[in-house]
């Protein structure tokens, strides 16, 4: 979503880049008020709450399928999935402008965020295309639901005196499947069907009956996936600060919490961009639209094992300058476009159209 706001012309200046949309006032001033961001660490961590279900013959599962390791206990745990790390910009309220527009100037068109952050001045609004609506889930095919493996079992197996004998009848019946399925793969099967889908067909059915029985055994897992955010602010380097905890009992926790593991972030300020020192020039209000310079930034995310799991080069504004792109440049016959990156309020390009 974008927020287009424009200055007026005198009439007899009109130019052809500019429309009047939406008036921002500053006392009996006329012109666009607008905000740079500043940088925050976004941290994306997505864990998995893992529940494990034992079968009905776990404790058989070695003895009878060769299955090792197979627990015979519940159990739900959490695992870290991915972690993401980038740099995101939020409005800073410390650099609020306000781009007064005279007369007898090239009054410029600028396009904000929502958030009113700069995106671009002078460049045609583009509305973005809606979004086609997302079509309501199919039914999950009967083929592809959990099968029940108890739909499997013969007479035999059901009226087996003991569960260690059903355990092997219901072994010997996943075995029988895999014979069948191998007959069929190589031709040698009295009832081998000529057509390919109808081939398909019973294997895919023939493998839904195995992995239904061998659960028996095995047990199952389902997991759930969650996604946690944290944004820290750099507005200084930083060492070692606790980003978020973890544990493989409770997932992800909050930094005070010791029931976690902590995961730290470090920021190290790499120095790229000359900061002028302050002088009475530079504490006059200037002219002009504001931009960032960003500077660069070393950022490290490390287990508590000391272990990196993220190291890179992210930009961030707060170990940057700021610069101004003078007014003059909007008041020549030709129009100048300029794009902003609204992450960091940083130039991307500008560009000379010649005026018609």
């Amino acid at each position: 979503m974008t927020i287009l706001l424009a200055g007026a012309l005198a009439a007899s200046l009109a130019h052809a880049q500019t429309e009047v949309l939406t008036g921002v006032t500053r006392g009996k001033e006329y012109g666009v008020t607008y905000t740079l961001p500043k940088t925050q660490i976004e941290i994306e961590v997505k864990a998995r709450r893992v529940t494990y279900t034992p079968g009905e013959f776990s404790k058989y599962a070695d003895r009878y399928l060769r299955l090792n390791g197979v627990s015979t206990d519940p159990d739900t745990h959490w695992e870290l999935a991915t972690i993401g790390v980038r740099s995101v910009g939020l409005p800073n309220a410390d650099a609020t402008y306000f781009v007064k527009l005279k007369d007898r100037t090239s009054a410029p068109l600028m396009e904000l965020t929502a958030d009113g952050l700069p995106k671009s001045i002078n460049v045609p609004y583009t509305p973005e295309p809606a979004q086609p609506a997302t079509p309501p889930a199919a039914g999950t095919p009967a083929a592809a639901s959990q099968a029940n493996p108890r739909d499997f079992l013969t007479e035999e197996i059901l009226m087996a005196g003991s569960t260690a004998k059903m355990a092997e009848l219901v072994a010997k019946e996943i075995y029988n499947i895999r014979d069948s399925r191998n007959a069929l793969l190589r031709g040698q099967a009295d009832n081998t069907p000529s057509d390919g889908q109808q081939l398909k067909l019973m294997l895919d059915n023939l493998n839904r009956q195995e992995e239904a029985m061998t659960k028996m055994f095995s047990g199952t897992r389902a997991e759930e996936e969650r996604t946690f955010t944290f944004r820290i602010t750099p507005d200084k380097e930083l060492a070692d600060t606790v980003a978020f905890r973890f544990s493989t009992k409770l997932g992800v926790v909050p930094n005070d919490d010791l029931a976690g593991a902590p995961y730290f972030l470090s920021v190290k300020d790499l120095k790229t961009v000359t900061i002028p020192a302050e002088d009475d020039k530079k504490k006059k209000e200037l002219e002009g639209v504001a931009y960032n310079v960003p500077g660069q930034a070393l950022v490290t995310l490390t287990d508590s094992h000391r272990k990196p799991l993220f190291e890179g080069e992210l930009p961030v504004t707060q170990f940057g300058t700021r610069e101004y792109l003078a007014s003059v440049l909007f008041n020549k016959n030709y129009t100048i476009k300029v794009y902003f990156n609204p992450n960091t309020g940083s130039l991307l390009k500008v560009e000379r159209e010649e005026g018609k």
